[in-house]
């Protein structure tokens, strides 16, 4: 985009943006300060004009949004109001006193956005239940409402909406006409006129219907004791200063049992903010494909609040309306922000007195069309599944309790509902993530097909349960439940510990219960490393010894699921019925599986024409066999130790593919295909192999061709069972 052209964009965009703010700011100062009278309403709407000033011009400089604005948000004036209701109905305070008391609360929930900003703390607000926010906006936006009919009205200070509403006769015909219009005209506005914002579309309809009134009723047109308009307001630059030099002394002389009363509302008024402002930033990636930086832009949006504060303003956050309406009038960076405040700079320097003739009616309809946008009616479509109603539930309760009570005690339940959808929704999930028997999956080592056979009768003496999640009070017994048949039926109950993210003290109690049980029988509880955010950066194994069990003769920890199976193959071949007892002798090559009953098939001689090509070799543990990429043609057979097949991958890192014991023969590929080899071979124990080259084979393959076809087809059937043992632990994987 040209450098002009690009100015010029964010020019529009930046008074566009003032348009839909200012107005929507000044209602939202009067209605935070109207319980304190009617004096304090040209203070409120000089409120929410300083807000867009002083958010405007700090924070799109500092934020990690580039196109958002900032400005006073409904949320703010819901928690304002609310505070300064209450504290009026107390009688503790004097007006003077509560304003101080509503600029602690937002000095300090400026500093807590801040906090959470450079805490990383963007990332954990947005993890907030959904219900939870949408009861809680849905809350404040019928509060606003409820606010707000009274003045749409124009009923007396002191009725109450129940009173007025059974007592027309109270009511204001002029009020009602001017807010009506109001809102017919933010509602029509987008079928009327796209070059004015709707705010202001409304709200010069409603003054339009206020003046013409005024034809009929002289006295509307007086500015001064008027309840229907906002009244003068000045532009004293020596009473901001006193008011900013005030609020830092108030600032200073805070003390300990001062910060305990404001805490609780300072962090409800944070976390409103800093979710409406991250949630218009995620709006706003979307429709621009950009990607905000939420912890700066926290951090951008206490900095504004604070400097807001400070000067008088109203506290605010990431507007959609305003934001919105400046990208689609051209306004693409920072710069259409900053001069959103500046234009409304300009509005205070030379137009403040025009702010005075704004009838209240005409800001009540605009926040009642508000208010009832920011209720989440789409909530009600929850109660249509039975799955969802609990959902519904907690939208409702934040809503009723803000109502019935107050938005700091909604914050609570809010809150104590967010823990029960967590917890409700790990119940419903499984903590067992696949349950398989011995047979259905098998460690790396490569076993012989008489120790398969063994491993497989005694399959459902081993249970290997992957978990998954959160192990918890919560989940414990559900996961016993699953399990109590097999406790009292396997010998080796298998935990892979590897996706499990926490485990509290309920759930280690459990484990110890299990172990008990299954050492009673003589049988063996396994658990396997676990995950890395569960061990906090501690070594996992020390970490799982020391904080779940410590090892026993009954209970064994390792490092990984292969290893642990491993270890419990060994016991079963080791303990089996026959007595067998795994001999480590070298073995002769007649012994080995592949070249078995070659003789009996009357094929004389077979053997000891390949007894004179084989190779001996013997070597030391540790030591390589070959390496992935060199060449070679040999097949190696293993009289005695074992060697492991390994894949090196990226930053010096491995991944074992099989382990090869007595009896075993790898190298298979590059003997068939003559390829270089992918993988590498190194040896776990003093070994020794026979070694088989395929030139060698070739050659005596002349003097006997009946021989190479048959050990060919020998080699066949074995690289089959491995396939097909392979595709069945697969299988049993995906159906598990």
């Amino acid at each position: 985009m040209h450098k002009t052209s690009a100015w010029i964009g964010d020019a529009w965009g930046g008074l566009a943006a003032m348009l839909v703010a200012l107005p929507s700011a000044i209602a939202y100062g009067v209605a935070a300060l109207a319980p304190l009278g009617a004096s304090s309403l040209p203070l409120g709407a000089m409120a929410g004009v300083m807000g867009v000033i002083a958010l405007g011009l700090s924070t799109p400089g500092l934020g990690g949004a580039a196109r958002l604005i900032t400005a006073p948000c409904a949320p703010a004036a819901a928690v304002l109001s609310a505070l300064a209701a209450e504290r009026i109905a107390s009688g503790s305070q004097s007006p003077a006193e509560i304003l101080v008391f509503l600029a602690m609360v937002a000095l300090l929930s400026s500093f807590l956005q801040m906090l959470y900003g450079a805490l990383g703390g963007g990332r954990i607000i947005k993890f907030i239940p959904y219900p939870v926010v949408a009861g809680y906006l849905s809350a404040v936006g019928l509060l606003i409402f409820l606010s707000q009919v009274p003045k749409w009205l124009g009923l007396p200070r002191n009725v109450t909406l129940a009173q007025g509403l059974t007592h027309p006769d109270l009511w204001q015909s002029t009020g009602i006409l001017t807010g009506l219009v109001t809102i017919i005209g933010m509602i029509a506005a987008p079928w009327i006129t796209r070059r004015l914002p709707a705010p202001v579309f409304g709200l010069l309809l409603g003054m339009g219907s206020y003046f013409l009134s005024s034809l009929n009723h002289p006295e509307l047109l007086r500015l001064t004791d008027n309840p229907l308009l906002v009244g003068p307001i000045q532009v004293d630059f020596s009473t901001l200063r006193q008011g900013f030099e005030g609020r830092w002394q108030a600032l200073g002389q805070l003390h300990l049992r001062d910060l305990f009363a404001l805490l609780v509302p300072a962090f409800t008024l944070s976390a409103l903010l800093s979710v409406d402002t991250l949630k218009t930033c995620v709006v706003v990636d979307a429709m621009t494909r950009s990607r905000h930086d939420s912890n700066r832009e926290l951090m951008a949006q206490g900095v504004g609040n604070l400097i807001s504060t400070l000067l008088g303003g109203m506290p605010g956050a990431g507007t959609m309306g305003a934001t919105l309406v400046s990208i689609n009038s051209g306004g693409h960076s920072r710069l259409a922000g900053i001069l959103e405040g500046f234009f409304s700079l300009l509005v205070l320097l030379f137009f403040s007195s025009l702010l005075g003739w704004v009838p209240i009616p005409a800001l009540a309809g605009i926040l009642i069309v508000v208010a009832w946008r920011m209720v989440d009616w789409h909530s009600f479509s929850l109660l249509r599944r039975s799955e969802t109603f609990l959902d519904f539930f907690v939208v409702a309760t934040v809503v009723v309790v803000a109502i019935v009570f107050n938005l700091i005690a909604a914050a609570g339940a809010g809150m104590a509902l967010a823990v029960v959808l967590f917890v409700r929704d790990q119940v419903k999930t499984s903590v067992i993530r696949r349950k398989l028997y011995g047979g259905q999956y098998s460690s790396k080592h490569q076993r012989l097909p008489e120790e398969r056979k063994i491993l497989e009768d005694n399959r459902r003496l081993v249970v290997i349960c992957e978990l998954q999640g959160n192990l918890f009070f919560g989940t414990t017994d559900q996961l016993f439940s699953r399990l109590e048949t097999d406790l009292s039926s396997c010998r080796f109950l298998i935990f892979d510990m590897s996706r499990v993210q926490t485990i509290d003290f309920t759930a280690m109690h459990m484990l110890g219960q299990m172990d008990a049980m299954l050492s009673e029988g003589g049988a063996h509880l396994i658990l396997t490393e676990p995950s890395r955010i569960m061990s906090g950066g501690q070594n996992p194994i020390v970490h799982l010894e020391h904080l779940v069990l410590r090892p026993t003769e009954h209970l064994q920890t390792f490092a990984t699921l292969d290893e642990a199976i491993e270890w419990v193959e060994d016991q079963i071949l080791a303990g089996d019925v026959a007595g067998r007892v795994v001999e480590e002798w070298p073995l002769p090559i007649h012994e080995f599986p592949l070249f078995l009953g070659l003789e009996e098939e009357g094929k004389e001689g077979v053997l000891a024409l390949l007894g004179k090509v084989v190779e001996e070799r013997s070597y030391k543990a540790g030591e390589t066999l070959f390496q992935r990429g060199d060449p070679g043609d040999e097949m190696y057979f293993i009289r005695k130790g074992g060697v492991r097949i390994v894949l090196p991958i990226h930053h010096g890192k491995e991944h074992t593919l099989a382990i090869f014991g007595r009896g075993g023969f790898l190298g298979d590929m590059a003997f068939i295909d003559l390829a270089p080899r992918s993988s590498n071979a190194v040896t776990i124990m003093d070994t020794e192999v026979f070694i088989l080259s395929r030139h060698q084979f070739d050659l005596v393959s002349g003097e006997d061709p009946e021989m190479a076809k048959n050990v060919f087809i020998r080699l066949c059937k074995v690289l089959t069972l491995r396939l097909r043992f392979a595709d069945a632990e697969i299988m049993a994987l995906k159906e598990a």
